[in-house]
């Protein structure tokens, strides 16, 4: 297995799975007045759920200028009619690995999340909400888009507002792939875990500056029942805007340049992020 592949994938199940939560506010809010942004992070997850009756639609597209890898994602995210705190979701994956040139893109694997809201919310200096995924292989080992084998993941994002103008968010998560498959053919359990910190700049209530960190530690298949250890480092700078239409529908557009430090120096890439929330017709009491 190219020593991309295990890498790329794991960085693409913090990232590409990590955004798949977010904003929280009263549907009133949406509704009558422009809400401020408190939307995903980046490569990191804030720890506000949905509120209910409302919904929303994730794109984020993430290449690496030294490996050409590249991935593009799409997250639903919808809370549980009538339970506020419980919110459910799902990613879908498309991917190229640098290491596989001729392969061309596809599929990766497919993504069924969780979060429970178990701490705080959109409005709380302090919020928690552990997520949990499973990952079906939907995605090609042999063309290094997928792992190979069910896959599980959780997470644990903690979000602490400081102030009126700055935000900190705190992750703490791992993957495990009990039967991970590589481009050989080889097997093996697999896992990754990784930790992360972010701050956010509440520049504007429609511009935010970001700053995230993320160390991510994962296991690369050497064969049969064979791994090996290697670590990866990114710092990623970013920036984010809000449009707010009619209707209380809300486009949040991004971007970020993620490098790495330490035992990943070299290593850049960049991070395109858009989204569209909106009530949905569910919210209690209230009719579009």
């Amino acid at each position: 297995m190219p020593s991309s592949l295990f890498r790329s994938l794991a960085l693409l199940l913090v990232t590409a799975f990590g955004v798949a939560h977010s904003q929280e506010g009263p549907v009133a809010a949406l509704m009558t007045q422009p809400p401020p942004i408190q939307d995903n992070s980046f490569l990191l997850e804030e720890a506000y759920n949905q509120e209910d009756g409302v919904i929303q639609h994730i794109s984020t597209f993430t290449r690496t200028t030294d490996t050409h890898d590249w991935v593009y994602s799409f997250t639903e995210e919808w809370p549980v009619p009538g339970h506020a705190r419980h919110q459910v979701s799902y990613t879908m994956l498309a991917a190229h690995n640098g290491g596989f040139p001729a392969s061309g893109a596809g599929l990766g694997d497919f993504g069924l999340n969780y979060r429970y809201q178990l701490v705080g919310n959109g409005e709380s200096k302090v919020a928690f909400a552990p997520r949990f995924t499973v990952l079906l292989p939907t995605g090609s080992p042999s063309q290094g888009r997928g792992f190979g084998g069910v896959s599980w993941q959780g997470n644990l994002p903690l979000s602490v507002q400081l102030n009126q103008k700055f935000v900190t968010h705190w992750n703490a998560g791992g993957t495990v792939v009990p039967h991970a498959r590589n481009s050989a053919g080889d097997r093996a359990t697999a896992s990754s875990y990784s930790g992360g910190a972010s701050v956010v700049w509440l520049a504007h209530p429609q511009f935010n500056v970001l700053l995230e960190s993320l160390f991510v530690r994962y296991q690369s298949i050497e064969g049969a029942h064979q791994t090996s250890w290697s670590n990866s480092v990114l710092l990623s700078p970013g920036v984010r805007c809000a449009f707010n239409l009619r209707g209380g529908l809300q486009i949040v557009p991004g971007v970020a340049v993620p490098v790495g430090v330490g035992p990943s120096g070299g290593q850049t890439g960049v991070f395109a992020y858009l989204s569209f929330e909106h009530p949905f017709r569910w919210a209690t009491g209230r009719k579009q």
